[in-house]
């Protein structure tokens, strides 16, 4: 069953990132990140078979009761984790890959001119496994490579290689070193 498989993915990857989960059942019950996550998956359904209204309400009330807003066009894949979600935003055409990481107040955000159509793409896509840390902005129409890594408070207007590190306002474009891509998604290495 696709649904339960997902749901225990989710609480696995959850545990994987953050140290502090002591049980699947803490989790269950105490991450806004994955009640969001979980609600956006039923609100996209929702957009996807052109029920509109109530894919958006759907949206604004977990926006009212986790303080995450994930628009319900957005698409984002498998194993994505929200840490300590509150303020993160994520524009309804932006793509987000497998193995996605966002700390707090993350805005996935959309630059266009003025009257540009609805559903134009105008929102950022992070490739597979992109990490990007608290209170960064990545704005417009832009690909973050696989793999890279956004630094705290970063502002993204230009699109980045894989295996970027993106520091900076503007943010610039640097390497991105092993040590640094994990130590960015929380993962030691306790035998240096």
């Amino acid at each position: 069953m696709p649904i339960l498989r997902t749901f225990r993915e989710d609480l696995a990857t959850a545990r994987s990132h953050d140290p502090a989960a002591r049980s699947d059942l803490e989790v269950f019950l105490a991450y806004s990140g994955l009640h969001a996550i979980w609600s956006y998956r039923l609100a996209h359904r929702l957009w996807v078979a052109g029920w509109r209204l109530p894919a958006r309400l759907v949206s604004q009330l977990v926006r009212f009761l986790t303080g995450i807003e994930i628009h319900p066009g957005a698409t984002i894949g498998r194993r994505f984790f929200i840490d300590h979600g509150m303020g993160v935003v994520i524009g309804e055409t932006s793509i987000v890959g497998d193995d996605v990481m966002l700390y707090h107040g993350v805005t996935l955000g959309g630059k266009a001119p003025r009257h540009t159509p609805p559903g134009t793409k105008r929102h950022p896509t992070l490739q597979d496994g992109v990490t990007v840390g608290a209170g960064a902005k990545i704005l417009g129409d832009i690909v973050i490579g696989a793999w890279s890594a956004v630094g705290a408070n970063a502002v993204v207007t230009k699109p980045a290689p894989p295996h970027s590190l993106l520091v900076g306002v503007p943010a610039s474009v640097r390497p991105l070193s092993h040590a640094t891509a994990d130590a960015a998604r929380g993962v030691h290495d306790w035998h240096i």
